[in-house]
């Protein structure tokens, strides 16, 4: 299925989530007719890559909660009668899901499977993109690929792996046109400052101290905003109902050397920028994952590399500094 996105319709759930407004503003560009839904108000413009340039798309902004709101959201589907619904919507944060685990099993697997129910009656949906973790694998010692078995490690990834493990489920029993979508760690210009690489440029740039849990050996890829945008639309295009594809870059980084990137490009000394902490409970050690067929049956491929990411972070961070400096750095828990 390939999509012409001038005059397409689209639904963004999670539409304030940084991968949510990356993927909105390149809809956006290509003229698509955009609903977002998102159960937080909009908040900063700072925030909202979608609102930052003058682009051909409509969008329209519903602010609503899937645990409490989901007739009202699947009213306003049903009369929009999108083309592709892409989800990005869910309880977030690993270390956080060990203190209230039935929140993120009541947000991210039951409310979903509501939803997923009332959808069935779509009949102009044509595609439901997924966006999943390499969490459900759990922690790796090589590049997963898209076969290998769920072995999650937390709440947050249980909560995952068991609404992948339903979409697919009402892909064979319905032909629910599910496309899934595993993406490394997202980052970029009007991220949640409470993620690791925007966090450690307002640490160096403030002369506050970055916590490196754990020493900072934990590996992971990082991939850019604009090509996770990317990745999702060729997913939606060119992606199989039913389907796993990968999205990472080919290189993995500790979090050290990420960290170390940052205080290189800002001039800073390590020593100066980190201390160090416990590690946080249950936390995978790797996750690494096999994009090669994303890149053969879809032609994706990242195009930004780390260093020229961080570069473009670091500028935003300085263009919104003032605001950014009255705002905390942590991860703030809404029920």
């Amino acid at each position: 299925m390939e999509l012409a996105l001038n005059g397409a319709r689209i639904v963004v759930l999670g539409s304030n989530s940084f991968g949510g407004s990356s993927l909105i503003s390149r809809l956006l560009s290509d003229g698509a007719d955009v609903i977002g839904i998102n159960r937080s108000p909009e908040g900063s413009m700072m925030f909202l890559q979608h609102r930052w340039p003058m682009s051909p798309g409509k969008y329209s902004f519903l602010q609503a909660d899937l645990n409490k709101n989901l007739p009202k959201i699947a009213e306003i589907i049903h009369r929009f009668q999108p083309s592709v619904l892409f989800d990005f919507a869910g309880q977030g944060m690993v270390a956080e899901s060990w203190e209230h685990p039935d929140q993120w099993y009541t947000t991210n697997i039951v409310a979903k499977v509501r939803l997923h129910q009332a959808l069935l009656e779509c009949q102009s949906m044509r595609r439901y993109i997924r966006v999943s973790t390499p969490e459900v694998y759990g922690t790796q010692s090589s590049a997963a690929c898209e076969s290998w078995n769920f072995n999650p490690s937390t709440p947050y990834a249980v909560s995952h792996a068991a609404i992948d493990m339903s979409l697919r489920a009402y892909h064979q029993r319905y032909g629910f046109p599910v496309v899934f979508t595993r993406f490394a760690n997202f980052y970029g210009p009007g991220q949640q400052l409470y993620r690791l690489i925007p966090k450690a440029i307002i640490c160096g740039l403030t002369n506050r101290r970055l916590p490196l849990h754990g020493g900072g050996t934990a590996v992971r890829a990082f991939i850019y905003g604009s090509d996770v945008a990317d990745g999702l639309v060729k997913a939606m295009n060119f992606g199989r109902a039913g389907e796993v594809y990968h999205f990472s870059p080919h290189k993995f980084w500790t979090i050290l050397q990420v960290v170390e990137a940052v205080s290189e490009h800002l001039a800073i000394d390590l020593d100066a920028l980190i201390s160090m902490a416990d590690d946080r409970p249950s936390k995978d050690h790797a996750y690494l994952m096999d994009s090669q067929r994303a890149r053969s049956e879809l032609g994706w491929d990242s195009r930004v590399d780390l260093s020229t990411g961080i570069e473009s972070t670091a500028n935003w961070v300085r263009r919104n500094l003032a605001e950014i400096s009255s705002l905390p750095l942590h991860y703030i828990h809404k029920v």
